[in-house]
């Protein structure tokens, strides 16, 4: 058997497992020392900004095309395997805008779309205020509609496709931590990765696929190196707090509800006049700690209240924060190779987009995967 083991489970590595899975000669094993979706992906909106998004050539816009592709066939695919619904908003981004300075940047973003066939429309402050009553127009100057852009619950989603890739026979090992990859020196002078001792035993391994987030930067400067080692690949945390709220009514038009976004403020509508709203972005100043600023926090519910005003009247009934991985000096995410090692592939660092980027990643993954047989 091609055996492959993917350390961790959040969106990123069960989107990996379930897509690698397709493949019958494979056999697959997560790791993972908390439960699925337990660190960056449980604390993610999962706001999946790809046709709206300024990334508009190479590779950050391919890994967002194929991403957004992808969505569209995966969540029925998964609701069909599993018999569960995945809340999976199909009505779009608006995206506001509030300078003059913004316009040609987004015409031109629009016709860039138009030319490859997808959809971005944009509204004047008159169009606005018709079709979203609940937004204060005050210092709108119009907005940027993406009906193709999507929202999804990433706890719900990356649970779904765990019970998905079981049925397709990866096995799960959560509460168990690698304590070390052992590697071997190859005749062309790279290592491979044979051995995977974890807190349980060992597993062996033709493939290893660390998608570990805020793990990754301890995992990999523990294995010994020949030679100079490399530049070491140094993923970092960014905090986000985020609230979810209920409001006395549903805003806006009933049945028609966008995500809305402006001043990088997201309110994600779920249903039952209860929304999500977020994120802050907080860098550490010393070290890796970061303790949640509840100023910053006040601050995204006062931004998210200027924008709907009806929020004002809200209660909230949750807040939480979160660790995005953030590579240090180096474009996210880190999708490859780790230099120096044949067989230990990196699927990690996506900061604020690994829900948006998971199926683009598991993509990528896939084919460098050299299946033996």
């Amino acid at each position: 058997m091609n055996s492959i083991v993917i350390i961790g489970c959040g969106v990123v590595g069960a989107t990996i497992a379930y897509e690698l899975a397709q493949n019958p000669d494979l056999n697959i094993t997560v790791i993972d020392q908390n439960p699925p979706a337990q660190g960056s992906t449980g604390a993610a909106l999962g706001v999946l900004m790809g046709i709206i998004s300024q990334k508009t050539k190479g590779r950050a816009w391919r890994l967002r095309e194929f991403s957004m592709q992808r969505y569209e066939t995966l969540i029925p695919e998964l609701e069909a395997i599993t018999g569960k619904i995945i809340p999976f908003n199909r009505q779009g981004i608006l995206l506001l805008s509030y300078g003059e300075d913004e316009l040609e940047k987004w015409q031109n973003l629009i016709n860039l779309r138009q030319s490859q066939g997808l959809e971005l429309q944009w509204l004047d402050q008159a169009q606005v205020k018709v079709k979203y009553p609940q937004i204060n127009i005050e210092k709108v100057l119009g907005a940027v509609y993406s009906p193709q852009d999507r929202q999804v619950d990433p706890t719900v989603l990356t649970l779904a496709l765990v019970e998905a890739a079981k049925s397709r026979g990866v096995t799960f090992q959560f509460g168990v931590k690698v304590e070390s990859l052992e590697t071997v020196k190859t005749p062309n002078n790279q290592q491979v990765c044979q051995q995977i001792k974890t807190t349980t035993g060992e597993l062996n391994s033709d493939w290893v696929v660390v998608a570990a987030g805020l793990g990754t930067t301890p995992l990999i400067s523990a294995i010994p190196r020949e030679n100079e080692p490399e530049k070491l690949i140094n993923i970092r945390p960014v905090l986000g707090q985020a609230l979810q709220v209920r409001c006395r009514e549903t805003l806006g038009n009933l049945g028609f509800e966008p995500v809305i976004t402006g001043n990088d403020i997201h309110i994600v509508p779920l249903g039952n006049a209860e929304y999500w709203i977020g994120a802050t972005v907080e860098f550490p100043e010393h070290g890796d700690e970061i303790l949640a600023n509840s100023e910053l926090l006040d601050l995204i519910l006062k931004g998210a209240i200027a924008i709907c005003p009806a929020l004002e009247n809200a209660t909230i009934i949750k807040q939480w924060s979160g660790l995005r991985p953030r590579p240090d000096g180096i474009p996210a995410p880190v999708i490859g190779n780790l230099p120096g090692f044949e067989n230990i592939l990196l699927a990690t660092g996506h900061y604020r987009n690994g829900v948006l980027l998971a199926p683009a990643t598991a993509d990528q993954i896939r084919g460098m995967i050299r299946v033996e047989g």
